[in-house]
């Protein structure tokens, strides 16, 4: 119990392509890499920014504004880049 052969991988394998069709399993294929691409470089961005803002360094005197980051989902793929806006502290102390 546990173990799949290679009968029930083939079962299982037949019964996706029964219930979404083999015209979409590409296209889902596709956008489950986009959306893992998106993931990666959201996380990496985040990372890069909590290196960069280090607890030593002394508060900012002046208000900077704050920089636009864009998401690329694949080199070279333009149609799915898009700017990010971050959320700013529109608070007054």
């Amino acid at each position: 119990m546990g173990r799949l052969g290679p009968t029930e991988i083939i079962l299982i394998l037949v019964v996706i392509i029964l219930l979404f069709g083999a015209k979409k399993l590409p296209d889902m294929a596709r956008s489950l890499g986009k959306s893992a691409r998106i993931l990666k470089s959201e996380a990496k961005a985040m990372k890069e920014d909590n290196k960069s803002s280090a607890p030593a360094d002394p508060p900012a005197t002046g208000e900077q504004p704050p920089v636009q980051r864009t998401i690329q989902a694949a080199p070279g793929d333009v149609t799915s880049s898009r700017p990010v806006t971050e959320p700013t502290d529109t608070t007054k102390r």
